[in-house]
């Protein structure tokens, strides 16, 4: 690697340079090539600064000299450059690199921040636009485009990590009505970036700016009452901010960073946006495979837990049983192996009998009947016609039995995934009902105030809280661009949720909830997220925005009662929701069955890409023996993150080798 011999950092950064037809400077007090020079030479970063006009470009790298004298003295080389340059020349761009080379050997930050508007409105200009929208696209899209490319070939061939910044605009996530082909331009800027995400490979980061108007020359041209309207100019300090932080956050390349008054620093699209037309779910598999030898002995039984005895109480209703292992496999069925299977708040509906039903009001179900919701582990064995699925392939299943060594189930229920990590288990009953109640039932999109009740694990008020479902549905929740609100009981439960992002954390042990939700948000929540029941229920009825939409995933606050949950009544509910046109929508996983496999997948893909953070609770339960005391552990209030038992310990340490 080449590192120059006297400065750390070296940085090129090409301005707005010209206006169209008589090609003057127009550098003035407030353009963001300025700016942003002025704030890496106050850095102590070297500077070489690219501009049309030699009188202004002179004056900027004197006043980045004087910034960098507060780091560096008694230099062989000057801390800022200035080249005279044409954007639209590639002959000049070439020329200027190389210069920029061959004084400081080296290039680790490239900003392109040349742009110009169109001076002819696109529906008058009777002219070939040689002198106008041609040359607005050669400075605001080709200009970018070769810069990028010289820069990427300077990075090349000094072997070192670099990043270039490209200035878009907002213009370029959505139109520009009286600028067509400056939108259209900046448009093509961030789509080109966002397309060059594989140079991270090489430790070449790229990523895109997108500001709303910034009060600089292009700024000073739109109409005050529109600037007005979307909360008015954007302080430069704020595009600087954004800059520095595409500069230095190593885990950003092809990231588009939106700047407004209204939502702050947003990263566009949201990972949610993403998933709509990104196909990665062959991809990760490719990317994170988990390659297991399909030649393992089939032992003659295996052990399962099943519910013996209606109960609420799981202990009590459950017992191990150990079961010969017949073989062959029926035909259309597979016989995974149970590595990790997931443990829910609602085991304890299942062990009591709340979820079968029949024609009969007192007919209950056959006992005994298997166990638990979710598992993932390996397929062990497939029957005949299962073509799709091989021995070794990694799996997950939702369906009734998981707390087993082994189980077969129909192979139009398998759940293919990339490996069969306890973190899976937790986008199973737990991500899925958060996702897929975000975008069905919640009907999410940006720039709403959501609030997620239970976040973080039990409190002392209710029996138990569902943590596992809401620690994902607020992540998803904030990737979609809102501002979430998150409830718990306890330091450590707040601490966690800060750490993933949450907006504001009402810790029930330090804050009155509803005093908290009166003050700070007084027009009310948009959308809650809710499994607590109760009064929980009614303080977030209450909270309701106009047009909120209250998800009632659960009550898990009436779960432990001997005779189960009694129907609350609700005197004026109709009336209520009429008056601020409100919805009051339920959630039941298992009548949305044919979205799992989309919805895993994009979980799945979040997860392994380091966007979703999912929160696996440190208590260890091992074996299938330990599966009662891990229902009790969940419904002791004190989880934090997915419960998940470790059916197979010596399979997981072979797994964890690979």
């Amino acid at each position: 690697m080449v590192k120059p011999p006297v400065q750390d950092v070296s940085c090129m950064a090409f301005d707005t340079l010209q206006k169209l037809i008589s090609v003057e400077n127009i550098f003035g007090p407030q353009t963001l090539g300025k700016a942003l020079s002025l704030a890496l030479g106050g850095k102590g970063i070297f500077v070489t600064v690219v501009d049309f006009s030699e009188e202004k470009g002179r004056e900027v790298a004197a006043l980045v000299e004087k910034e960098n004298a507060k780091f560096h003295s008694k230099l062989e080389l000057p801390s800022a450059m200035f080249i005279k340059c044409d954007v639209t020349n590639s002959m000049d761009l070439t020329a200027a690199f190389e210069k920029h080379l061959a004084t400081y050997r080296g290039l680790d930050i490239c900003i392109n921040s040349a742009g110009i508007v169109n001076p002819i409105p696109f529906n008058e200009d009777q002219t070939d636009g040689t002198r106008s929208w041609r040359h607005a696209m050669n400075v605001n899209l080709i200009a970018v485009v070769n810069c990028t490319q010289l820069a990427i070939k300077t990075m090349e061939v000094v072997q070192r990590p670099g990043v270039i910044i490209n200035i878009g605009s907002a213009s370029g996530l959505y139109p520009m009505y009286f600028d067509p082909i400056y939108s259209g331009a900046k448009g093509g800027v961030v789509m080109f970036t966002r397309s060059l995400v594989p140079y991270k490979r090489k430790g070449i980061r790229i990523n895109v700016i997108c500001p709303e108007f910034v009060q600089t020359e292009i700024g000073s041209q739109i109409d005050p009452k529109f600037v007005g309207l979307i909360g008015g100019f954007v302080p430069m300090e704020m595009v600087v901010k954004g800059a520095f932080e595409l500069i230095t956050d190593e885990t950003k390349a092809g990231s588009c960073l939106w700047i407004t008054n209204r939502r702050g620093l947003e990263y566009w699209p949201t990972p949610m946006e993403e998933a709509k037309y990104l196909v990665r779910s062959s991809s990760s598999r490719k990317r994170f495979p988990l390659k297991v030898s399909s030649d393992f002995k089939l032992p003659q039984s295996f052990e399962k837990v099943i519910v013996h005895t209606l109960s609420h109480k799981f202990r009590n209703a459950t017992r191990i049983v150990s079961m010969p292992l017949r073989l062959p496999i029926k035909p259309h069925h597979v016989l995974v192996k149970i590595i990790y299977a997931g443990v829910n708040a609602s085991d304890v509906n299942f062990s009591s009998g709340r979820y079968f039903s029949g024609k009969d009001k007192d007919e209950g179900p056959n006992l005994p009947f298997d166990a638990g919701f979710e598992g993932v582990g390996i397929i062990a064995a497939v029957g005949d016609s299962v073509t799709d699925l091989k021995i070794g392939t990694p799996a997950a299943v939702m369906t009734f039995g998981s707390y087993s060594e082994f189980i077969m189930v129909p192979s139009k229920h398998i759940l293919p995934v990339a490996r069969p990590d306890p973190e899976v288990v937790a986008m199973l009953t737990s991500g899925l009902t958060a996702s897929i109640a975000l975008e069905t039932a919640g009907q999410m999109e940006s720039g709403k105030v959501v609030l997620v009740t239970a976040a973080a694990g039990g409190t002392g008020q209710f029996a138990v809280q569902k943590g596992d479902y809401e620690l994902l549905y607020l992540q998803l929740a904030k990737l979609a661009g809102n501002r979430v609100v998150a409830t718990c009981g306890g330091e450590e439960k707040a601490l966690l949720l800060k750490k993933l992002g949450v907006d504001r954390v009402i810790d029930y042990k330090a804050e009155d909830i509803k005093t908290v939700l009166k003050k700070e948000f007084p027009k009310g929540v948009d959308i809650i997220y809710e499994s607590v029941g109760g009064n929980m229920f009614d303080l977030c009825l209450n909270a309701l925005a106009i047009y909120g939409r209250l998800i009632v995933i659960g009550m898990i606050s009436q779960y432990q009662g001997e005779h189960g949950w009694k129907p609350s009544t609700y005197t004026g509910l109709c009336e209520k929701l009429l008056a601020k046109s409100q919805t009051v929508t339920g959630f039941f996983l298992v009548q949305y069955s044919h979205l799992w496999q989309q919805h895993l997948d994009k979980l799945v893909n979040l997860f392994y890409l380091g966007k979703l953070k999912v929160a696996i609770d440190p208590k260890r339960f091992l074996g299938i023996h330990a599966v009662a005391d891990a229902v009790e552990y969940l419904h002791s209030g004190k989880s934090v993150g997915k419960v998940v038992v470790c059916i197979d310990p010596s399979f997981s340490q072979q797994m964890a080798k690979l």
